[in-house]
């Protein structure tokens, strides 16, 4: 009687994968991770107007409070908070896009309405809030470095500083940002924000969208007005477009 024919695997001997290949994959997603937000921090510097000096000192601020902002993001992962669910953007019936050319001396913000100025810079858009800002109750400031206003109007001023202008770790989400906004708004504010830039490249274009979309119907329903300055060259073109259709005036377009 013949032994039993040995049948050998084509495929060869199994390989197994190292015993630290899960470790050495969660520690380049983690350097990918840490290496994508960086870069998305100085764009966003640079997009807003920051010299070299000044990002040489924003960075050189962020260095010396690496270890803390690791310590909290450790803390963070072992009890992530709950993410918001702003829902699907919908279009508002009623909201029809107008171009405003940038020569025009001044664009009055009725209330329920939302406003966004085309520019490289929140410059114009500053003039429009110093302007009207006295036609409002109260105004809402969101803001990566919040502008100066008269003292006159301190008092009944809600700044919600967002980005890299303010402490890493008390960085506000943007469930938070609609949470600080809702009491303003209801009470008719003035809401100026310049932050879009920001909130596409760290939240995502389609987070930011809906947050904007939320924004719009926040205003429409109790009344506020909203006043946004964009970048539109920091953003990809169809970013840019989805986020300006979600307004009913359009200032500085061509």
């Amino acid at each position: 009687m013949n032994p039993p024919e040995r049948r050998v695997d084509p495929r060869g001997p199994s390989e197994e994968p190292p015993a630290d290949e899960e470790y050495a994959r969660t520690y380049a997603a983690g350097y990918e991770e840490g290496l994508r937000s960086a870069l998305r921090e100085v764009l966003e510097h640079l997009t807003r107007g920051h010299t070299p000096q000044e990002v040489r000192m924003l960075v050189q601020g962020r260095l010396a409070r690496l270890a803390e902002e690791v310590e909290l993001k450790r803390r963070a992962l072992l009890s992530p908070p709950r993410r918001t669910n702003w829902g699907p953007a919908p279009r508002f019936p009623g909201t029809t896009v107008t171009s405003v050319p940038a020569s025009s001396a001044t664009v009055p913000l009725e209330r329920g309405r939302s406003v966004l100025v085309r520019e490289e810079r929140p410059e114009r858009a500053l003039a429009i809030l110093r302007a009207e800002a006295g036609r409002f109750p109260r105004i809402a400031i969101v803001s990566a470095r919040p502008p100066e206003l008269p003292p006159s109007l301190t008092d009944r001023t809600t700044v919600i500083t967002v980005g890299a202008g303010g402490d890493r770790s008390e960085r506000l989400s943007l469930g938070e940002v609609g949470g600080r906004l809702k009491e303003p708004t209801e009470a008719g504010a003035l809401v100026y924000v310049d932050a879009l830039e920001f909130f596409v490249l760290e939240d995502g274009p389609d987070v930011a969208a809906r947050f904007v979309h939320w924004l719009v119907e926040q205003v429409q329903r109790s009344g506020a007005a909203l006043l946004v300055s964009l970048d539109p060259r920091a953003l990809e073109a169809r970013e840019a477009s989805r986020l300006e259709r979600a307004f009913g005036q359009v200032v500085g377009g061509a």
